[in-house]
């Protein structure tokens, strides 16, 4: 089946057109600065043949329009019809209560993620409007939404729960949902597969480690934890938020700046994290170039950002009673051996023990070979998961 999986932004959309069967993308590109002067598309095919667009692309719609152009011309594209695209798999931020699984898109399924724009009111309306666009431009062409909060939706309630009256919870669903499901899913299973383990009898801990990170404790196949919660905003210090805090201080702040509810969610969301405390970057690459210029706020940045890492692992091993597999992904995970070095180093209690060679050239197993835990450098492919999710989905539509 071929699929084309698209991930939209308020003002961006991620594509890749994917070969399930091969599990392969064919074709695959992205649409920066939408509705904005000077909009890009940026497309590359499977053969290394790219190009670069800058047009007038005013909204999703059109966005997809040269998508589509691009995928159907005979210098740059992969397909002759529009029908040879089989099924549009969308990423969709949050699910809330009402998604544990994927699900063919309908009527119905728009009307909830409506009513879940509040929880994920800077994800869910451009997750929105991307599937509307497809629905005018590919009226008969299924489309199915994978969420990045369904792999933890089976987290137990001692886990989802915070410690705000119950009622609350009930009235507003204010709970942990977590998010990177997908990419949390796939690199967890790639890690069983390098055991040549049964999957349903693992404890894995997943570390997705970009300019946003989130932790999940993933317990014979389960994620039973994980560090994201109501937003993605909890959990561990990231590019440019601040992660865990305690909630008073927020709020001590907000009365000795003056600041308004929505400037306190930007302080958090976009000036804290690895930027906040550096004062340089949210580029970690930046952060360890700094480093060796002893920049001491750089020092300070790093250090928080692993040591909030092991932290959790010691929590999540405690919580799972035991560790059998961890794993980076992500861009920081999968490309910086200084990261994985420093989250690793003093772990031997735990069994989990590193090979520095194997880390420097960035191998898949990284773990020694004393190492009781298996130690692995996945790259993730979201991508992937939501296109055989799709057509998973659609298969079972056309049976």
């Amino acid at each position: 089946m071929k699929v084309l999986v698209l991930n939209c932004g308020s003002s961006s959309i991620k594509y890749q057109f994917i070969d399930t069967e091969k599990e392969i993308w064919l074709a695959k590109g992205m649409v920066e600065r939408i509705g904005m002067t000077g909009a890009v598309l940026t497309h590359q095919r499977y053969d290394g043949h790219d190009i670069k667009i800058v047009g007038e692309i005013l909204d999703h719609s059109i966005a997809i329009e040269y998508v589509l152009g691009v995928m159907l011309s005979k210098n740059h594209g992969v397909i002759d019809f529009k029908e040879d695209i089989d099924a549009v798999g969308h990423r969709v931020v949050h699910g809330g209560e009402t998604f544990s699984d994927s699900v063919l898109i309908t009527d119905d399924v728009i009307k909830i993620l409506q009513t879940n724009i509040e929880l994920a009111p800077l994800h869910n309306p451009p997750n929105i409007k991307g599937i509307q666009a497809v629905e005018r431009i590919l009226p008969k062409t299924p489309q199915c939404a994978v969420f990045d909060t369904a792999f933890h939706s089976k987290m137990p309630a001692k886990a989802f729960l915070y410690g705000i009256p119950y009622d609350l919870y009930k009235k507003y669903k204010i709970r942990r949902y977590g998010f990177h499901g997908a990419s949390h899913l796939f690199v967890s299973r790639k890690a069983a597969e390098l055991m040549n383990k049964s999957y349903d009898s693992l404890k894995i801990i997943t570390a997705h480690l970009g300019n946003g990170c989130s932790m999940s404790a993933i317990k014979n196949g389960i994620s039973v934890d994980t560090t994201m919660g109501f937003t993605p905003l909890e959990g561990l210090l990231m590019g440019t938020r601040s992660g865990d805090i305690d909630p008073s201080v927020i709020l001590y702040i907000m009365g000795k700046e003056g600041l308004s509810l929505h400037e306190a969610g930007t302080l958090l969301n976009k000036h804290s994290g690895l930027t906040g405390i550096s004062g340089e970057s949210s580029d970690m690459r930046e952060i360890i170039s700094a480093l060796k210029m002893e920049h001491k706020r750089a020092r300070l940045a790093f250090d928080v950002f692993n040591y909030r890492i092991k932290k959790y692992i010691g929590a999540y091993s405690a919580a799972m009673g035991g560790l059998d597999a961890f794993v980076f992904t992500g861009g920081i995970g999968e490309n910086s051996p200084e990261v994985r070095r420093e989250v690793c180093s003093d772990l031997d209690f735990l069994g989990i023990k590193i090979d520095e060679e194997k880390n420097k050239k960035n191998e898949l197993n990284l773990s020694s070979s004393d190492s009781k835990v298996s130690v692995f450098r996945i790259p993730t492919n979201e991508e992937l998961v939501i296109a055989l999710d799709t057509e998973e989905i659609v298969k079972k539509l056309n049976s």
